[in-house]
Protein backbone atom coordinates (compact mmCIF):
# COMPACT_ATOMS: atom_id res chain seq x y z
CA UNK A 1 0.00 0.00 0.00
CA UNK A 2 1.52 3.15 -0.99
CA UNK A 3 2.06 6.20 1.41
CA UNK A 4 -0.75 9.41 1.31
CA UNK A 5 1.21 12.22 0.92
CA UNK A 6 -0.49 15.22 2.98
CA UNK A 7 -0.16 18.64 0.29
CA UNK A 8 0.48 21.98 3.13
CA UNK A 9 1.66 25.48 1.25
CA UNK A 10 5.37 26.56 2.41
CA UNK A 11 6.37 30.01 2.72
CA UNK A 12 10.16 30.52 2.77
CA UNK A 13 12.16 33.43 1.49
CA UNK A 14 13.75 34.02 -1.95
CA UNK A 15 17.15 33.71 -0.96
CA UNK A 16 16.77 30.10 1.10
CA UNK A 17 14.72 28.49 -1.96
CA UNK A 18 17.21 29.80 -4.35
CA UNK A 19 19.84 27.85 -2.28
CA UNK A 20 17.43 24.95 -1.67
CA UNK A 21 16.75 24.72 -5.96
CA UNK A 22 20.66 25.02 -6.41
CA UNK A 23 21.26 22.15 -3.87
CA UNK A 24 18.03 19.96 -5.32
CA UNK A 25 19.58 20.51 -8.55
CA UNK A 26 23.40 19.15 -7.43
CA UNK A 27 21.89 15.67 -6.33
CA UNK A 28 19.47 15.40 -9.15
CA UNK A 29 16.17 16.00 -7.23
CA UNK A 30 13.03 18.78 -7.26
CA UNK A 31 12.77 20.76 -5.48
CA UNK A 32 10.30 19.19 -3.70
CA UNK A 33 12.08 15.78 -3.76
CA UNK A 34 14.90 17.67 -1.68
CA UNK A 35 12.03 19.11 1.19
CA UNK A 36 10.63 15.40 1.30
CA UNK A 37 14.28 14.11 1.91
CA UNK A 38 15.77 16.76 3.95
CA UNK A 39 12.72 16.34 6.39
CA UNK A 40 13.16 12.89 6.47
CA UNK A 41 16.75 12.75 6.98
CA UNK A 42 16.59 15.12 9.66
CA UNK A 43 13.50 13.36 11.23
CA UNK A 44 15.33 9.98 11.18
CA UNK A 45 18.24 11.91 12.76
CA UNK A 46 16.62 12.79 15.94
CA UNK A 47 15.04 9.89 16.38
CA UNK A 48 11.43 10.76 15.82
CA UNK A 49 11.11 8.43 12.73
CA UNK A 50 12.53 4.82 12.43
CA UNK A 51 14.81 4.20 9.65
CA UNK A 52 13.63 2.34 6.56
CA UNK A 53 16.60 0.25 6.57
CA UNK A 54 16.02 -3.04 7.86
CA UNK A 55 19.27 -4.54 9.42
CA UNK A 56 19.84 -8.52 8.95
CA UNK A 57 19.54 -10.49 11.86
CA UNK A 58 23.31 -12.48 12.10
CA UNK A 59 23.24 -16.14 11.02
Amino acid sequence: MADKKKNFVLRIDEATYKALEKWAVDEFRSVNGQLEWLIDKALKDAGRKKSDFKAKKPE
